[in-house]
């Protein structure tokens, strides 16, 4: 596969708003590349890299899954994915998209039978002599989790897993849930480990691909006001939200099983706060980045039966509406799917306590949920207020500094100012950073950034074995607790912040949530 080059002009251009990295030359197999995730994120992604030339000069896509298709059709499915999935200026360029979809191929076959992974083998083989792609191979394991023991067993007995000349690369990118529990997280990890080098495998959160997410750690670690203030004794805490206004879906057979302790808190949010509370990594590379990331893990306060009593809310939404909209959204047991007593949660709240020197008597409120009011992912840093009021009968609160990681991606810090006139009258305004203001409109999707960053074999947006285990070792006592105690469901109505007590949680702190 050749990709024309764009023009020096435009490349130009380009780098003034994004950095433009390329990839070595290689074979990407997306596993399950009939379903939703890959035509959604995937093809649209590596569609956006390729038109931005960060994809190598040379490349393949192979498609693999169950569902019988020729080249011709997951060609065709490819040109409608990146047509409606796409970065809308990216899929109105008709040459681009057709040299694009030139490069994939596909290959039909059950996850359990050797032969369809021999026939895989042999198209990889035809495809590294004819477009001289090193034997670099990326796998992309885009289906239920299930199947993920099956295709890394496969992948070895094919002779796939590794190459033996030592120049040549070989990958996999594992989706999340990566496991459902700590005994699970364990056992796929030593299922994964058996077959691939720690160095081969690429956890992946799409949060961590997320400009706002990255820029986090530029904000601290880049700029020499932030870093001396971000401790206990100028944070008084820490709020982490990551809202949704829509319901269960279609995802019902999933989430019944799943819930938003294993959905979200296990991994997303859990991301969020080590990357917000880690120390200064020696350098910025993915084996001192998410050394400090585990360290931040392990010292998050175990939670204890009596702990997750006063310091964990979990809620299921049931009628109500959308804020400006009087039509009725039903309760989560009313969806399709689901069971009509079902105990899964759809929010959930948590108190958590990190024991070290920096951040001992901060509080880390978090919170995740569905039906809520508006879609929004957010970290506050609430910082203490002045030691001495000066300005006394003002109503002044802390300092608050925001980083929107989605929709809208934005930088903002609030203070206060005087109002004009001769009275010392304050008001709070806020200073803010919009992405899309700033750079225009972005360039590249969170999972683009991270398909290139493995296709480069940089790790560091990407998960390590202990630090899934460590997460999972933190949320496992909350799981057994829920499945003990039957909850009373529903406690929430859909378009409102979640159940009472989550605000009740931070109230006897003598706090309260934020408003996105």
């Amino acid at each position: 596969m050749m990709f024309k080059k764009r023009s020096v002009s435009q490349t130009a251009e380009s780098s003034k708003k994004s950095s433009v990295l390329a990839a070595d030359p290689c074979t990407i197999v997306i596993f399950g590349a009939s379903g939703d995730l890959s035509r959604r994120k995937l093809i649209p992604a590596l569609y956006g890299l390729a038109a931005q030339n960060c994809l190598a000069r040379r490349f393949a896509i192979i498609g693999f899954a169950r569902t019988p298709m020729t080249d011709e059709a997951f060609q065709e499915s490819a040109i409608d994915s990146v047509k409606k999935f796409a970065d809308a200026n990216l899929a109105q360029q008709e040459d681009a998209c057709k040299e694009f979809v030139g490069a994939l191929a596909y290959v039909a076959g059950e996850y359990h039978r050797a032969e369809a992974f021999e026939k895989l083998k042999r198209r990889l083989e035809d495809l590294d002599r004819t477009h001289k792609l090193n034997g670099n191979r990326l796998f992309y394991l885009a289906t239920p989790p299930d199947v993920y023991p099956l295709i890394i067993e496969q992948l070895e007995k094919a002779g796939l897993a590794k190459h033996s000349n030592g120049k040549s690369w070989v990958r996999i990118i594992i989706e999340k849930p990566y496991g459902r529990d700590l005994a699970s997280a364990k056992k796929l990890n030593q299922t994964v480990l058996k077959v691939f080098d720690e160095s081969q495998v690429y956890r992946i959160d799409h949060y961590l691909g997320k400009d706002t997410v990255q820029n986090l750690l530029v904000l601290r670690f880049g700029n020499g006001i932030f870093e001396p203030l971000w401790n206990r004794n100028y944070v008084d805490h820490v709020q982490i939200t990551a809202a949704e206004t829509l319901g269960v879906e279609q995802r019902a057979a999933f989430y019944e099983t799943a819930g938003a302790t294993r959905d979200m808190i296990q991994s997303h949010v859990l991301q969020l706060t080590s990357l917000v509370a880690m120390e200064p990594p020696a350098a910025f590379d993915a084996t001192a980045v998410r050394n400090e990331k585990i360290k931040v893990l392990q010292s998050i306060r175990p939670f204890t039966e009596e702990s997750i009593k006063t310091d964990i809310v979990r809620g299921q939404y049931g009628p109500g509406s959308a804020p400006g909209d009087s039509s009725l959204l039903v309760g989560y047991r009313k969806e399709p799917g689901v069971a009509k007593d079902s105990t899964t949660e759809t929010f959930v709240a948590a108190r958590l306590h990190i024991d070290n020197w920096r951040w001992a008597g901060v509080p880390f409120y978090l919170r995740t949920g569905k039906r809520l009011p508006s879609r929004v992912s957010e970290i506050a840093i609430q910082f203490r207020s002045a030691p001495h009021l000066v300005f006394r009968g003002q109503g002044l609160s802390g300092n608050t500094l925001v980083l929107n990681v989605q929709p809208d991606e934005r930088i903002s810090i609030s203070f206060h100012a005087k109002l004009p006139g001769q009275e010392m009258k304050l008001k709070p305004v806020t200073m803010d950073f919009s992405y899309q203001k700033e750079f225009g409109a972005g360039e590249r999707s969170a999972y683009a950034t991270l398909l290139n960053d493995c296709m480069r074999g940089d790790a560091t947006l990407f998960d390590r074995a202990d630090g899934v285990e460590a997460a999972w070792a933190l949320v496992n006592p909350i799981l057994d607790w829920f499945q003990k105690h039957k909850p009373k469901f529903p406690n929430y109505a859909a378009g409102t912040w979640g159940p009472h007590e989550a605000d009740e949680l931070l109230e006897r702190d003598g706090r309260h949530w934020r408003k996105p």
